[in-house]
């Protein structure tokens, strides 16, 4: 935090506190001495905290130290990232991350982005969200990996200016799967129908109570390939790449050595690098300020919510698990 930007948070808070004891003196001075002015005091003390407390969300708001922004995905990436009853709040969520990458690219104070990247992939379009956003952000943007950026991770990443990877990092796996659970057989064996009306020929195309049929799967691995060959040009494209290089990947994965061998990494390092990079790019001293979801208050009860239930569901399993081996196969 440089001397301009301390002395303007001081001078704020110093007169938003000063304008709280006035206030506090003003409404309480009149009130009947009880303990010899106790009450009074406690009460202009109280309002003056009040006002020291929002002069200094005030000052941090109208003299910000920072100057780069981080934005996390960490974890599968969804639309919602909130789990259900029976799997934990985990992962990353796509339209909160769009809104945090926005929110830094809206602050006057941000000059670049740090996207910290280690998830093994998820869902097609909210990781072209995330990308998106990325693309938009109006300044330097480098991405970087400690563990893994894989999949929906790296098509995120080739919506960045850079990615950065350590030694041992897993780096890569560029293509798309798509899977299909058929319980048909389950179902005949514990004697269970399932009658779906449906219009179209392949609207029900890999339902898992519906025998695969090899129309089935030709329409299926269509999409797959289309979905492919998207991916293949958004990392082309973003990363500087020729088509048939990223196809010679086979969506394997690799470590950071050989990952910045082929062009999938820009080089190597550790976040201290990273960050020294990103001043390189700005041609001054970083200071890095993690920018995190801004969630409603329904929002927020509603994933605390899940978040106890799961907990409390997994309290029973843990229970029941250890004495009893209850398991739940399909």
């Amino acid at each position: 935090m440089d001397a301009t930007t301390r002395f303007g948070r001081l001078v704020v808070t110093v007169l938003g506190t000063v304008f709280g004891v006035l206030v506090g003196l003003f409404l309480f001075r009149r009130l009947p001495d009880t303990g010899f002015g106790t009450v009074e005091v406690l009460l202009t003390l109280a309002t003056t905290m009040l006002f020291a407390v929002a002069s200094g969300r005030f000052a941090r708001n109208a003299f910000p130290a920072y100057n780069v922004a981080e934005v996390a995905v960490e974890g599968p990436i969804t639309r919602d990232g909130d789990g259900s009853l029976v799997s934990p709040p985990t992962g990353a969520t796509a339209d909160d991350i769009v809104e945090q990458i926005d929110r830094a690219d809206d602050d006057g104070a941000v000059e670049a982005l740090l996207v910290k990247l280690n998830t093994p992939g998820g869902e097609v379009v909210p990781s072209d969200d995330i990308r998106l956003a990325a693309e938009r952000f109006d300044g330097p943007t480098v991405a970087y990996t400690n563990d893994l950026c894989a999949s929906g991770g790296y098509w995120i990443a080739s919506g960045c200016d850079e990615l950065w990877a350590r030694d041992g990092t897993l780096v890569g796996s560029i293509g798309v799967r798509l899977g299909n659970l058929n319980l048909t057989e389950l179902g005949d064996r514990v004697g269970v129908s399932y009658n779906e009306l449906t219009a179209g020929e392949y609207k029900n195309a890999g339902s898992p109570f519906e025998e695969f049929t090899e129309d089935d799967r030709d329409y299926l691995q269509n999409l797959v390939d289309s979905w492919y060959d998207e991916f293949v040009d958004v990392v082309a494209e973003g990363r500087g790449l020729d088509d048939e290089a990223v196809r010679d990947t086979e969506a394997r994965v690799y470590l950071g050595g050989e990952a910045a061998e082929l062009g999938l990494v820009d080089d190597l390092g550790t976040r201290d690098d990273v960050e020294a990079r990103v001043e390189s790019l700005l041609g001054e001293s970083a200071s890095v300020e993690e920018f995190r979801p801004q969630r409603r208050l329904r929002a927020r009860t509603m994933l605390g919510a899940t978040r106890v239930a799961y907990a409390a569901g997994a309290g029973v399993a843990s229970v029941l698990g250890n004495d009893d081996e209850v398991e739940l196969r399909l």
